[in-house]
């Protein structure tokens, strides 16, 4: 009879003294932040609920563009020309005039660093299946669900206001995980602090970013602001190669935006830490075999790993495997069995599929009788209940 067995252990982590740590209690109405190299969940508040997400929508125009750049469909040095409509645009702007033609580098940049509204039309413009930012707009959300950021629907390239244009943050972080692994050779940009593109409106240079000038390791990638939305943030931070995205909306003021930004980039590095907890090949546990040349095999994982940690955690890391046994023989060396299964505190539980270490054989006759006469004799000892 196969049943779930369950093994408790305890991984050796040689860790400081144990300390509980507090979640992170944010301000701002919707939240999420995530440690990208662990996929740990640091933080989540309202992550899901599709808000309107001002400036920060012009991520997903700077992915389309990007692909299309590295398609071939795009050039960083093709002049675009500027539409009425994209030059109607207020807000944030590159003050774009009607027939104006302007590089697409310098466009990208105008959209990166100065946030501009009418430089975002011009390239939905350009990409659009029908020549209109309207039809950008219900291509990048076709373009967007694919991307499995199922709570975003655009209605335009820039996050001007209107009804249903929609995000969430963790559609958000999402998006700007997409962005720093898919685009490499274009991500430094969102770290540029300054972009002169008009020296007559010399004033309109800097990034609106407050944290990349703070030394905390942050290097992108978006505010964002209306009236309906508050003030927002998509960033990004890397310390000791360790990389944290979040996202962050509905904060009352800039100054606000800016504190809390700080702040969660500050407790994601200072409170937890990526640690290994097993290494590819090392034993984790033993799995009992039904009917095998070997009464056990080792369960492994296939590769090392690391798990973030609170940084003064306990000594051990309180774990579980997990697998239904006895397994029956024949095994294969490499045949999933099982998952190791732990919660580090204040985090979300994590579970690790677990491999046969070795080949098991199918034993032979007498193996066999013995295996049999053993579960028998097990049986009896339990009782009426238990007989067969």
């Amino acid at each position: 009879m196969i049943i779930l067995t369950r093994i408790a252990l305890a991984l050796a982590l040689g860790l400081g003294l144990a300390q509980t740590v507090a979640a992170f209690e944010t301000r701002a109405k919707a939240a999420y932040a995530i440690d990208v190299n662990t996929g740990t969940v640091l933080l989540t508040k309202n992550a899901d609920q599709p808000l309107p997400p001002a400036s920060m929508s012009k991520l997903m125009t700077l992915y389309v563009a990007f692909e299309a750049i590295r398609d071939g469909r795009l050039s960083m040095t093709e002049e675009l020309t500027v539409s009425s409509a994209a030059a109607r645009y207020g807000g944030s702007t590159l003050f774009l005039q009607a027939g104006e033609r302007v590089t697409v580098e310098d466009l990208i940049r105008g959209i990166i660093v100065l946030s501009g509204n009418d430089a975002s039309a011009v390239i939905a413009e350009a990409l659009s299946p029908d020549g209109t930012e309207a039809g950008f707009a219900r291509f990048m959300t076709r373009r967007a669900q694919a991307m499995g950021l199922t709570n975003s629907v655009f209605t335009n390239s820039n996050g001007w206001p209107e009804p249903g244009h929609r995000m969430s943050m963790r559609d958000l972080a999402l998006l700007a995980r997409y962005l720093i692994q898919d685009f490499p050779e274009f991500y430094p940009m969102f770290a540029e602090t300054e972009f002169l593109f008009d020296e007559k409106e010399s004033q309109n240079r800097y990034n609106r970013n407050p944290l990349l000038t703070r030394g905390i390791g942050v290097d992108g990638l978006k505010t964002g602001h209306t009236q309906e939305a508050g003030y927002g943030l998509v960033g990004s931070a890397v310390q000791n190669g360790r990389r944290v995205i979040f996202a962050i909306s509905g904060l009352d003021t800039a100054q606000a935006r800016a504190e809390e930004s700080e702040a969660i980039v500050n407790w994601a590095f200072r409170q937890f830490a990526e640690r290994q907890v097993v290494r590819a090949g090392d034993k984790v546990a033993e799995a009992e075999v039904w009917m095998g040349a070997a009464p056990s095999v080792g369960l492994v994982t296939e590769r090392d790993i690391s798990s973030l940690l609170p940084t003064m955690s306990a000594g051990d890391l309180t774990a579980e495997v997990i697998y239904e046994g006895p397994v029956s023989a024949p095994i294969a060396k490499g045949d999933r069995l099982g998952e190791l299964v732990f919660t580090p505190d204040g985090l979300p539980e994590t579970r690790v599929p677990l491999f046969a270490a070795d080949d098991v054989a199918l034993g032979g006759f007498m193996n066999r009788i013995a295996t049999v006469s053993q579960l028998l004799l097990a049986r009896l000892r339990e009782g009426p209940e238990g007989a067969l």
